[in-house]
C-alpha cells in the first residue's frame, strides 16, 4: 500500500511582494465595483451590541470569548486594535464598568471576533467576565480603536513581535492576519511567559510556524527555572536574546505588548541593538512615551467619528444602506425609533445544559443624588487659575487653568476620584458635571449616551468654563 501521507520535498511558494490588507486598495478607489469592500474597511469606530457565541479556555489563566455583532454586520478592524466593552459587573440596574480588551482574532475573518481575557483574581472585571460571559451574553461595545496595529500596506513586511504574558493577545491577531494573507513577509515572535504550561495559543502558534515559513516563534520562561525537557529560551529579555532570535532587529518594525516594566526594558534594549525609535510600536496604557500621544490624537478623533456616524445613520438609515451594493443587502441592519434592530437568525443555544448559571453578582448599594443643594459660595477655595470647579460632594472650590487636566488638580485638592489608566481608556474616573463645559480627548473610555447624560472623564478633560461637578 502506498503511503499517501509521506512528505516529499517541496519548494517555497511563489509570493507577491510585501503584505497588503484586504481593504487597502479601496481606500483610494472611486470605482463602483470596489465599493463593496467598504463594508469590511476599518474606516471608523462604532457603538454596537455584540453577543457571545463561544468561549475557549486558553493556557495561562486566559479565556477567549468569541462575539458577533447583534446587527449582523462585520466588525472591521486593524490587527492590534482593541474594543472598549461595558460590563454590568454591579448588576443591570447599575452603571457598567468599562474595560478595553485587545482583539485577538484576524480582521480577515470579520463575521466573528475574539477577545482574550486573563483572569486576575484580585481584579474587579476579569473574574466577573470569566464567570458570567457565556454564549448568549450581550454586551455594549465601542470600537475598533487603537494606534497599535499593522500597516495597511508594507512592501518589506519584516517584523519582530515581542509579547509578555497577556500581551500576546494583539500580537496573536497580527500573527493570524499575516498567516491568512498572501505576500512576502519575515516575522519573528518572541513570547515571554511565567511557566512552561502557561503560553496561550501555543498549539496554534506551533502549527502556524510549522506550515508557514514566514513565521518563526520563540518562547522564554523569563527568570524562572527551566523544567525538565524544556527546549525554549530562559531568562528575561536581554540584548543577547534579541540578537539570538533576530540578529537583524535593526532592519525590522518592532511591535511589543506586555506589562509596563517589560515595555520599558524592551525600549532600552531595542535601542542598544540599533532599532530606531520610529520603528518601535508599543501597546502601552500608562506612562509618558510617544505612543500615548499617538493614542490621544487618533482615539479622540475615533470617538468623535463614532458619534458623528451614529447620528448620520440614525437620521438617514435607508439612504446610508442604499449606497451599498446589492450583494451586501443580506447584512443590512434594521433600524427603528429605538436604534439598531437585532439581526434575525438561529437562536443561541448553549450545548451544555448543566453549565453554571450566568447570573450577575448582587448589586452594590445604590448611590443616591447629592443630598440637598449646598451653596458653593460657602465652600473653601483652593488653588490658582482662571476658572473655578465646584465639587458638590466634597464641598470645595478648586481654581484651575484651562490647559490643566481636571483629575490631577482635583485629587491634589483632596477630591476623591478613583482612577486607573489616567489616559481616557478605562473609564474608571467617570463623574458627572452638573453645569459647565469641558474639552475631552478620551480613548474609548466613555460612550456617547454617557456624555449626553453629563458624564465625563476628568483624566483627559480640561475645563472651558466654570463648572459644578457631582464629586
Amino acid at each position: 500500500m502506498i503511503d499517501v501521507l509521506t512528505e516529499t520535498a517541496t519548494q517555497e511558494p511563489q509570493r507577491i511582494r510585501g503584505l497588503e490588507m484586504p481593504w487597502n486598495r479601496v481606500m483610494g478607489s472611486n470605482e463602483g465595483p470596489a465599493r463593496a469592500a467598504r463594508a469590511l474597511g476599518p474606516w471608523h469606530p462604532q457603538e454596537f451590541m455584540a453577543e457571545c457565541v463561544e468561549t475557549v479556555p486558553e493556557a495561562g489563566g486566559m479565556m477567549t470569548f468569541v462575539f458577533r455583532r447583534c446587527d449582523g454586520a462585520p466588525l472591521a478592524f486593524r490587527a492590534g486594535q482593541y474594543v472598549n466593552i461595558a460590563f454590568p459587573v454591579n448588576g443591570e440596574d447599575q452603571d457598567p464598568v468599562d474595560r478595553s480588551y485587545s482583539l485577538s482574532s484576524s480582521p480577515t475573518e470579520p463575521w466573528t471576533f475574539n477577545i482574550t481575557v486573563k483572569c486576575d483574581p484580585t481584579g474587579l472585571v476579569s473574574p466577573w467576565v470569566h464567570e458570567n460571559v457565556k454564549p448568549g451574553t450581550v454586551l455594549e461595545m465601542l470600537g475598533p480603536v487603537g494606534a497599535f496595529h499593522l500597516p495597511d500596506a508594507d512592501r518589506r513586511a519584516r517584523y519582530l513581535l515581542l509579547a509578555a504574558g497577556a500581551g500576546i493577545t494583539p500580537i496573536m491577531s497580527m500573527v493570524r492576519t499575516i498567516h491568512s494573507l498572501p505576500g512576502q513577509a519575515d516575522v519573528v515572535v518572541l513570547y515571554h511567559g511565567a511557566e512552561a504550561g502557561g503560553f496561550a495559543f501555543h498549539r496554534e502558534l506551533a502549527y502556524i510556524a510549522s506550515v508557514d515559513s514566514r513565521v518563526k516563534v520563540f518562547y522564554s520562561l523569563g527568570d524562572r527555572s527551566k523544567p525538565e525537557g524544556w527546549e525554549g529560551l530562559s531568562g528575561r529579555l536581554t540584548a543577547a536574546m534579541l540578537d539570538q532570535v533576530a540578529p537583524d532587529a535593526n532592519g525590522r518594525q518592532v511591535y511589543t505588548c506586555g506589562p509596563e516594566g517589560y515595555l520599558n526594558t524592551a525600549t532600552d534594549l531595542l535601542k542598544k541593538v540599533g532599532v530606531d525609535d520610529t520603528s518601535i510600536y508599543m501597546e502601552f496604557f500608562s506612562g509618558d512615551r510617544q505612543t500615548l500621544l499617538e493614542y490621544q490624537a487618533e482615539l479622540a478623533l475615533a470617538a468623535d467619528l463614532a458619534e458623528e456616524i451614529a447620528e448620520e445613520i440614525a437620521d438617514s438609515a435607508e439612504d446610508y444602506f442604499e449606497s451599498q451594493p446589492t450583494a451586501f443587502g443580506l447584512y443590512e441592519p434594521g433600524y427603528d425609533a429605538e436604534g439598531t434592530l437585532k439581526a434575525t437568525g438561529l437562536p443561541l443555544e448553549t450545548v451544555d445544559p448543566d453549565a453554571p448559571s450566568s447570573e450577575t453578582p448582587d448589586s452594590g448599594p445604590d448611590v443616591g443624588p447629592v443630598a440637598g443643594s449646598p451653596d458653593a459660595s460657602s465652600f473653601d477655595t483652593v488653588g490658582t487659575g482662571s476658572l473655578t470647579l465646584s465639587f458638590m460632594r466634597t464641598g470645595v472650590n478648586v481654581r484651575i487653568d484651562p490647559d490643566k487636566h481636571i483629575l490631577g488638580v482635583a485629587q491634589r485638592a483632596g477630591v476623591r476620584i478613583g482612577a486607573n489608566c489616567k489616559e481616557g481608556m478605562c473609564g474608571s474616573c467617570k463623574i458627572v458635571k452638573l453645569s459647565g463645559e469641558v474639552e475631552m480627548n478620551h480613548q474609548g473610555g466613555i460612550r456617547a449616551r454617557e456624555i449626553d447624560a453629563g458624564k465625563f472623564l476628568p483624566c483627559c478633560s480640561t475645563a472651558r468654563t466654570d463648572m459644578v461637578i457631582d464629586a
